[in-house]
């Protein structure tokens, strides 16, 4: 059986950690801290939507994901006009996943922009945007309702993401750089607080996977975002 580098159970995740108003200027600001791997979240508010929302009332959300260029060992090249297929991906992933978090209507025709900027890099970095970009939204729509732009929060689901990969033909929890690279299968899950499943992206990198795998894949996932999700609780519930 993998025996993992840090000495983790299969079913553990790293420790995770959220520095709320990281950045003076953005509405909500997260660094959020998943083992190795750190990302900024931040979320920015501005009047209007895209035009095919033009006059419906309702809001939007859209994100945007990047790396620095040493949040690898090896430096990356910036990109700038052209976008990499991996992060344009990426970054739809984490709009579609915290557009799940929000009553369009009740938020109106306001556009919220999440950033999410990658400074390290050790594998789940699309989880871990996903996961710190909702306790960032959350600050975010709190300045509306405390300013009285909003009378209530267009929340209305709690959103978290994590990775699950088979190693060993076992499902190992919220893998690190070390084994996201061994793994044979590769899975991103995204849900809400009812452990509905709002994403499943899953690859078998080599060979095949069976149905009763993908349901144990599945259950540790749960595991995993039942515990992310405390963790969100927490540190909403404490001070800024």
């Amino acid at each position: 059986m993998w025996q993992r580098p840090d000495g983790r159970q299969p079913d553990q995740l790293r420790p995770i950690r959220f520095e709320r108003n990281f950045t003076r200027f953005a509405a909500g600001s997260v660094l959020a801290h998943c083992g190795e791997t750190q990302v900024l979240c931040t979320v920015t508010i501005q009047p209007g939507v895209p035009k095919f929302l033009d006059g419906s009332g309702q809001g939007w959300l859209t994100a945007e994901y990047r790396m620095l260029p040493t949040a690898t060992m090896q430096r990356q090249a910036r990109e700038f006009m052209k976008l990499s297929g991996r992060t344009q991906e990426i970054q739809r992933l984490i709009g579609r996943s915290l557009r799940a978090a929000l009553d369009m209507e009740a938020l109106g025709e306001r556009t919220l922009t999440v950033d999410a900027d990658v400074l390290q890099a050790d594998a789940g970095t699309r989880t871990t945007s996903i996961t710190g970009g909702f306790v960032a939204l959350c600050d975010a729509i709190d300045t509306l309702v405390q300013s009285g732009e909003l009378t209530r929060s267009p929340i209305c689901h709690q959103i978290a993401a994590v990775s699950v990969g088979l190693l060993d033909e076992e499902p190992f929890l919220d893998l690190n750089y070390t084994e996201d690279v061994a793994a044979t299968t590769d899975f991103n899950v995204v849900m809400n607080e009812n452990l509905d499943l709002i994403e499943v992206q899953g690859t078998a990198e080599e060979g095949t996977f069976s149905r009763p795998k993908l349901n144990q894949i599945l259950d540790v996932a749960e595991k995993g975002i039942k515990e992310l999700m405390e963790a969100q609780r927490q540190v909403l519930q404490g001070s800024n």
